[in-house]
C-alpha cells in the first residue's frame, strides 16, 4: 500500500468554457479554469505556490505556441497573480494526464508547497486544406516512413485496426461501441459543463454517423475542443478546513512495462500493459475494482474504454462487449462509466475531465450524475495498447 495514501486531496475544481469556437486564445481560457479552481476551493491565488501541467500539444504540426496551442508553468506565472516566489514546479513532458496530480501530491507530502494548482489546457486546430486520414504531410520520418506512404496516417486508423481485430478475436460487434457512445451522450446530457449537454444521441444517429476509419464513425471519436481544466491539490489536513469537502488520494500507477517496438500496437499485448498499471493502482490504494463505485476510463477513441474494463479487471479478456451492454455500465447500473459524458461528449480534455469528475462523485458534487454514497472512484487515461496513468480518490481518508 502507497504510504502517501490518504495524506493528500483534490479540494478545488475549475473549467474554462468548452467550445470548437472559442472567443478567447487558449492561454486566457485556462486562466479562467485556474482561478475558477482556486475560488472553488476558497482560496486566493497569492496563496498558491506549487504549479504542476502536463503541456504537450494534442495535435500533429502544432506550433507549441505559449497560450495560443499550450499553457505552460511559466504562462501562469505570468499571468494569474500566484505567490510572488513560488516554491515548487513541475512541467512533465513524459507520462499521461494524471503525472502532474501524481507529482504535486508527492510534492505536498515532503512538504515542496502547501497549494498546488494543476492544469491541463486542449487546443482544436483549426482545419487546413489536405489534412485527414492519408493526407498528412508530403515527407515521413521514423516509423511513419513505413506506414504513411500506404495512407495510414491517422492515429485513428491504428485504434481501427485493433477494433477490427479484437471483434474478430472476440465475436464483438458494433453494437458494444453503440452502447459505450450512447451511455456517455446520456451522461453528458446531464453535465452542463459538457459540449453536447443539449445534444440527445439515439441509436439511429450512431449507426447512421460517417465512417472515420472503418469500423470507427464520428462517434467513436472524442470531440476536439478549445478548453481548460484546473485542479486544486493540498494536503489532508489543509483540505479539510476550505470550501468544499476534499476527494483523497488514495493511490495512483503508471505505467512504465517495457515493450517491443512496433509499428502498430493492435492488441498484441494490452491486458499485461495495462494490467501492470492496474496492478499497481489497486495495490497502491489497497482497494481492487469490485470496491469502485464508478469508473471514469479515458475515451479517446471509444474501443479504449472497452480495453480498460478487461485490462484493469473489471471483466475477463473478451468480455467488455458484453460488460457494457444491458445497463450495466448506466448511472443506475453494475458499474457506472464515464457519468460526466467522457472525452466522446464532454470533450477531449485528456483525462482531466475524468479525474474532476472520480473527484465530484466522492464528494457529492456531480449534481445529477451523482452515485448514491459513492465512496471510491477510479479515473484512468491513456490507452493499454500503449501508455496510461490513474488514480483512486476516496470520500474518507
Amino acid at each position: 500500500m502507497w504510504q502517501g495514501r490518504g495524506k493528500t486531496a483534490i479540494a478545488g475544481i475549475g473549467y474554462s468554457e468548452i467550445t470548437r469556437k472559442p472567443e478567447k486564445p487558449l492561454g486566457l481560457l485556462a486562466i479562467d479554469a485556474c482561478r475558477a479552481a482556486i475560488a472553488d476551493a476558497g482560496l486566493q491565488a497569492r496563496q498558491i505556490d506549487g504549479l504542476a501541467t502536463y503541456p504537450e500539444s494534442p495535435f500533429a504540426g502544432a506550433g507549441n505556441r505559449d497560450g495560443e496551442d499550450v499553457v505552460s508553468v511559466s504562462f501562469v506565472l505570468n499571468h494569474l497573480g500566484v505567490a510572488a516566489d513560488v516554491n515548487w514546479y513541475a512541467q512533465i513532458e513524459t507520462g499521461m494526464i494524471a503525472s502532474p496530480v501524481i507529482e504535486a501530491a508527492n510534492a505536498l507530502i515532503v512538504g515542496a508547497c502547501d497549494y498546488a494548482l494543476v492544469w491541463r489546457a486542449l487546443h482544436r486546430p483549426a482545419p487546413t486544406s489536405g489534412s485527414g486520414a492519408g493526407k498528412g504531410a508530403p515527407r515521413a520520418g521514423g516509423d511513419a516512413q513505413f506506414i504513411a506512404p500506404y495512407g495510414a496516417a491517422s492515429i485513428v486508423q491504428t485504434h481501427a485496426i485493433a477494433w477490427r481485430r479484437y471483434m474478430h478475436r472476440h465475436g464483438a460487434t458494433r453494437e458494444a461501441l453503440a452502447a459505450l457512445a450512447l451511455n456517455s451522450r446520456r451522461n453528458a446530457n446531464l453535465n452542463p459543463r459538457a459540449f453536447f449537454h443539449s445534444t440527445p444521441m439515439s441509436r439511429d444517429d450512431y449507426f447512421n454517423a460517417r465512417m472515420i476509419a472503418e469500423p470507427l464513425c464520428l462517434y467513436d471519436c472524442d470531440v476536439p475542443v478549445d478548453g481548460c481544466v484546473a485542479l486544486i491539490v493540498t494536503t489532508a489536513d489543509r483540505a479539510r478546513d476550505l470550501r468544499n469537502r476534499p476527494a483523497y488520494l488514495a493511490g495512483y500507477g503508471q505505467n512504465t512495462a517495457r515493450r517491443r517496438a512496433l509499428l502498430y500496437y493492435t492488441l498484441d499485448d494490452y491486458m499485461a500493459c495495462g494490467g501492470s498499471l492496474a496492478q499497481k493502482l489497486w495495490s497502491a490504494a489497497g482497494l481492487g475494482p469490485q470496491e469502485m463505485d464508478a469508473a471514469q476510463l479515458y475515451d479517446g477513441f471509444n474501443p479504449s474504454t472497452l480495453y480498460w474494463l478487461e485490462a484493469a479487471g473489471f471483466c475477463r479478456e473478451g468480455e467488455g462487449a458484453d460488460f457494457v451492454t444491458g445497463g450495466r455500465i448506466a448511472l443506475g447500473g453494475e458499474l457506472p462509466v464515464n457519468t460526466f459524458g467522457g472525452s466522446l461528449s464532454e470533450g477531449r480534455m485528456h483525462g482531466m475531465g475524468h479525474i474532476a469528475e472520480a473527484v465530484r462523485q466522492v464528494t457529492d458534487r456531480a449534481e445529477k450524475r451523482q452515485i448514491p454514497g459513492a465512496s471510491a472512484v477510479c479515473a484512468i487515461d491513456g490507452s493499454p495498447m500503449l501508455r496510461g496513468s490513474g488514480i483512486i480518490v476516496t470520500r474518507d481518508p
